[in-house]
């Protein structure tokens, strides 16, 4: 991508799937003081871990996915070789307050806790053991991986609780996970393949299509559905920054003039956005089901081929990808456009390289073998065994040419169906663990969904007739670059901690309540009653602590802006 011109893509989710899925005294330190953080510059081989088999629990709050332990996958059973570790995995299901707030009454955690948007609570509740000293003992691996973020893991108590994921080494573009409202490849077909810019456009083009269409597969066709289960109600709200050009901070966006933080809830861009939802209703495009369905609901009518367009995230649709790969049906796979309400707007849609460190993993005070789980971890992130969970092994799921550059054979790409991710390893050790991102030192990209040489043999006819049809090279051409890092040194907002019970965390827990009970409202309302409606939401709105809320975000702001750790 270069310069500053907009470039018209639609982001092909078949390809990116296929890509990644081929491709997130006990030894525990006493939680008194801090032990020292310092990373070292090199890593030493830590002293050999026992391989006397051992199973430990891990919780995933962050992913859904099917339950059961590591070894009896392929890469697991390797792992469990090297270091006689086995995982058992247990994934989220129902609400994640609710499933973490019945863990801490019980007190019998998980070994390891992937807590997701539950972090404050675990943290909170002193649920996560301090890990300084068996990092320092245990982790010159680790400590290699993250030495860059080294002094933005230590807690406000110099503790580090929480290994975050993807410790960053090189920016490679992401090709499947910036947000993008995304339609069916039959419906840019029907229409000759239009270049898609404002939000407008895109209903005009789903209203068509359902006038035209009103079945799909024996069904109802449905024109757009919303995601808003538990904590993924952030993809109804989240879109509309995006919309108006900006970045997503978070709650708040950033007025760069100023570097002053203002709350999105009751700006005109969030307006807009639901009252061209509540417009969409109207005229019968909307899935009224969308605002109460599960998580797995949303899933199945992706994955049935009846919805023509829908926002989200790429990590959150993969399960419908698969499914939809599955049926060989490319006119119901899905692209993305980045969308602006107003044509002219620059969209900015896509992440430069950041390090979230309220996302991560944790020991918790209910591990048994706290320091034998570090040194599984730190064998995980050599870079030959990195490799090889995200790329597999050579001759089998991937190849080296003569200069060596990785790719993948036609056949090896095309080991995509959920039940060989699942067997083989893909679908546990993809993310959440501790791991690394971007360029391995000999230049081959982390996963094969950002090496070029995957991407451009990955294409299927579908996909090289549609990069042909709107002139692109790659799919994330559609994307502008994005912004310098340097320019944004605060960014994102919405990765700041937040301690439970604190002002900016109670006004966040107030509003996501107020927006759950009034945008279904302003969505579903009789068109000539949404003003009036919206007058009234946002009045609800600025009784909240508005002012506080901001005067944090514009801390944060200041703090790491200065080079602090926020």
């Amino acid at each position: 991508m270069k310069g500053s011109h907009t470039r018209y893509f639609a982001l092909a989710l078949a390809t990116a799937v296929l890509l990644a899925g081929c491709a997130k005294d006990n030894g525990a330190p006493s939680s008194g003081s801090a032990a020292p953080a310092s990373a070292s510059l090199s890593a030493e081989n830590s002293a050999p871990p026992e391989l006397q088999p051992a199973t430990f629990t891990y919780f995933n709050a962050a992913s859904a996915g099917k339950d059961g332990n590591t070894n009896e996958t392929t890469l697991g059973k390797i792992l469990e070789e090297q270091t006689g570790v086995n995982f058992r995995i247990e994934h989220l299901v129902g609400d994640l307050n609710t499933k973490l707030g019945v863990m801490l009454a019980g007190g019998d955690l998980p070994d390891v806790v992937v807590p997701d948007a539950g972090i404050d609570k675990m943290l909170d509740a002193k649920a996560f053991i301090p890990l300084n000293e068996l990092l320092e003992q245990y982790g010159p691996n680790l400590k290699k991986l993250y030495e860059t973020y080294w002094d933005q893991l230590p807690a406000e108590d110099g503790n580090i609780y929480i290994i975050p994921f993807a410790a960053s080494k090189g920016f490679v573009p992401d090709m499947y996970q910036p947000g993008a409202f995304y339609i069916q490849r039959g419906v840019l077909k029907e229409f000759g393949y239009p270049k898609l810019e404002t939000l407008d456009e895109y209903f005009d083009l789903i209203k068509r299509y359902k006038e035209k269409y009103p079945q799909i597969n024996g069904g109802s066709t449905i024109g757009f559905e919303a995601l808003t289960d538990d904590w993924r109600f952030f993809t109804l709200t989240n879109p509309a920054a995006n919309l108006a050009g900006l970045p997503n901070e978070g709650e708040v966006y950033v007025d760069m003039a100023t570097k002053q933080a203002h709350v999105t809830g009751d700006t005109e861009f969030t307006k807009r956005w639901l009252q061209t939802l509540n417009k969409a209703n109207d005229d019968g495009l909307f899935d009224k089901e969308s605002l109460v369905a599960k998580y797995d609901q949303y899933i199945a009518k992706l994955s049935g081929g009846r919805v023509l367009g829908f926002f989200d995230y790429g990590w959150q649709i993969t399960p419908a990808v698969q499914n939809l790969l599955q049926t060989g049906d490319d006119d119901r796979m899905y692209m993305g456009f980045p969308l602006v309400l107003d044509k002219g707007v620059r969209e900015q849609y896509m992440d430069p390289p950041v390090f979230a460190t309220n996302r991560g993993i944790g020991i918790t005070t209910s591990a048994k073998d706290p320091a034998r789980i570090i040194q599984f971890f730190d064998n995980m992130v050599k870079e030959e065994n990195q490799k090889l969970l995200f790329w597999g092994e050579q001759g089998k799921t991937y190849e080296v040419d003569d200069k060596g550059r990785f790719y993948r054979t036609k056949e090896q790409i095309e080991q995509r169906d959920p039940e060989f991710q699942q067997s083989y390893g893909f679908k546990y050790f993809s993310y959440y663990w501790p791991m690394g991102a971007g360029l391995y030192e000999d230049g081959n990209a982390y996963f094969p969904d950002r090496q070029p040489e995957v991407i451009a043999a990955s294409y299927s006819e579908g996909d090289k007739k549609i990069l042909e049809a709107y002139g692109l090279q790659v799919f994330t051409d559609v994307y502008h670059e994005p912004a310098d890092v340097e320019e944004r040194k605060w960014y994102p907002v919405w990765t700041a901690a937040k301690q439970q019970g604190s002002p900016e965390q109670m006004f966040e827990q107030k509003k996501m309540d107020l927006q759950r009970k009034w945008f279904p409202r302003l969505i579903l309302a009789e068109p000539d009653k949404f003003e009036a409606m919206w007058e009234e939401y946002a009045a609800q709105f600025r009784k909240l602590d508005v002012k506080t809320y901001e005067d944090w975000a514009n801390g944060v702001i200041q703090d790491r802006l200065a080079g602090k750790k926020r």
